[in-house]
């Protein structure tokens, strides 16, 4: 070893030269790829590539949409567009019930607020003593508990066509 390696304590790399280069190297080319992208010229040339691709495939495009609607029409299954349809109706469906729980929630709410007023007027006239009916209350607890109450399935509608 040299007395110079010895002192700083390094051992002594033949490639440091090369890899300065090579890194003085890699900076500029990436400063004059960053200019040369930036620049108008680049988006117009990128741009016209892009139109003259999509220009020549768009014959082969075609085809192939037509044959794979075909192919999933013979596997009954449903296309792309068939399922945006769908998706699109299910979120309708699903507005129209968020507002219609939202609906029957004030109702309940009003039937408590009745029934709370209820007793206070009919104490006059009726016995204060008297046992309410057999599950006269269960609406109100199945509510106030935050269940919900099951409904007979309706027969499905028909699509919209």
């Amino acid at each position: 070893m040299s007395e110079d390696a010895k002192a700083s304590g390094k051992a002594c790399d033949p490639f440091e030269p090369f890899r300065e280069v090579r890194d003085a190297y890699l900076n500029t080319l990436s400063k004059a790829m960053i200019d040369a992208v930036n620049s108008e010229d680049y988006a117009e040339a990128t741009g016209a590539m892009l139109d003259g691709y999509l220009t020549a495939t768009k014959p082969f495009r075609e085809a192939l949409e037509k044959n794979m609607l075909q192919a999933l029409a013979q596997l009954s299954l449903p296309s792309r567009q068939e399922v945006a349809a769908l998706a699109e109706r299910f979120t309708n469906i699903e507005m129209r019930l968020d507002d219609m729980d939202a609906k029957l929630d004030e109702i309940v709410k009003r039937l408590a607020e009745g029934r709370k007023a209820k007793p206070e007027a009919g104490s006059r006239s009726g016995e204060a003593g008297s046992p309410a009916p057999a599950g006269a209350d269960q609406p109100k607890a199945a509510t106030a508990a935050g269940q919900t109450r099951r409904r007979a399935p309706t027969p499905a509608a028909k699509p919209r066509r």
